[in-house]
């Protein structure tokens, strides 16, 4: 796939100086590696469908996908680099996007930390304890009070569930997997300016969807370098695996496509060179494949028997 980039005002340079993506720059914030959504839909590199986006392939090739139904491709991948703290958020989950944003997915994700700052934070969930009390202190912009903030390290691992106040802190670069939704309700961001404007803040649906109490998270501590795949997360719309190659591995693709991202190193696929920032599909019915070289990949698939 080729990614389509996205500029933020809190965006940096690393997606252009790391991973060398064309037309990448100073502000961008974004780089969305697999996706088939209106907003951003990938260009396929080379193959049979090469310069196709991967929306006509869902559309007219579904034996790629095991013959999945569904109007929409179900995952989006992105790269996020944060030089500046993103907007305090919510994501909404199906139902209530469905009825409010014109029968959009919700927006499950996770996020794998690639690179953070030494003693590097996340926001991740809130202290009201009632719904009145959350919406006071949000009325009262009492965000010191109202948020969560939590440590974190390269390899780690969060699963966030719609509901769940988050924002990335400055300074963080990450992978993440999510349904492929495109809806965000900020809650509060730091009375920035873009073009001299305030940002549009989306507090009543924010108010709607946060869950409360707040509902602790799945966080998980990728450090076994010896184990060659290793799954982190298996939730009804994704699941997700870390894979660590140091040398030639056999693995068997019985999905309905599965999804990879190099996010370290290089190495080949069944003779076919990737590189750090490569991001591939292996279709449906491919079966063994091999990976051989000194690299980390994050793969996800649709999870079987939601």
């Amino acid at each position: 796939m080729e990614p389509v980039l996205k500029d933020m005002i809190w965006g940096g340079n690393r997606l252009k100086d790391e991973f060398s993506y064309e037309g990448a720059g100073d502000k961008t914030g974004e780089a969305w590696a697999v996706s088939a959504h209106p907003n951003g839909d990938c260009l396929i590199k080379n193959g049979e469908w090469k310069g196709k986006t991967l929306s006509f392939v869902w559309n007219e090739h579904r034996e790629v996908f095991g013959g999945m139904v569904g109007d929409k491709f179900p995952l989006l991948i992105k790269i996020i680099d944060a030089k500046d703290d993103l907007s305090i958020q919510v994501h909404p989950d199906d139902n209530y996007a469905k009825v409010h944003e014109h029968g959009s997915f919700g927006k499950t994700e996770c996020w794998y930390i690639l690179d953070c700052k030494e003693n590097g934070t996340i926001v991740m969930g809130h202290n009201a304890k009632t719904k009145e009390e959350l919406c006071q202190m949000i009325d009262e912009k009492k965000w010191d009070k109202l948020i969560r903030t939590i440590p974190i390290k390269k390899g780690d691992f969060l699963q966030i569930n719609p509901g769940t106040v988050h924002a990335i802190k400055g300074g963080t670069l990450i992978l993440e997997t999510q349904q492929n939704s495109d809806i965000t309700y900020r809650v509060y961001d730091y009375d920035r300016l873009s073009n001299g404007k305030l940002r549009e803040l989306h507090v009543d649906k924010s108010k709607d969807v946060i869950k409360v109490p707040f509902e602790d998270f799945k966080m998980t501590e990728t450090a076994d370098e010896n184990q060659a795949v290793e799954t982190l997360i298996a939730c009804n719309y994704y699941t997700v695996q870390k894979f660590t190659i140091r040398k030639a591995e056999t693995f068997t693709q019985n999905h309905d496509f599965q999804i990879m991202s190099v996010i370290e190193g290089n190495g080949t696929i069944d003779g076919i060179s990737i590189q750090k920032g490569d991001h591939f599909m292996i279709p449906s019915g491919y079966g063994e494949y091999r990976l051989n070289g000194n690299m980390t990949l994050i793969g996800s698939f649709v999870t079987e028997n939601k």
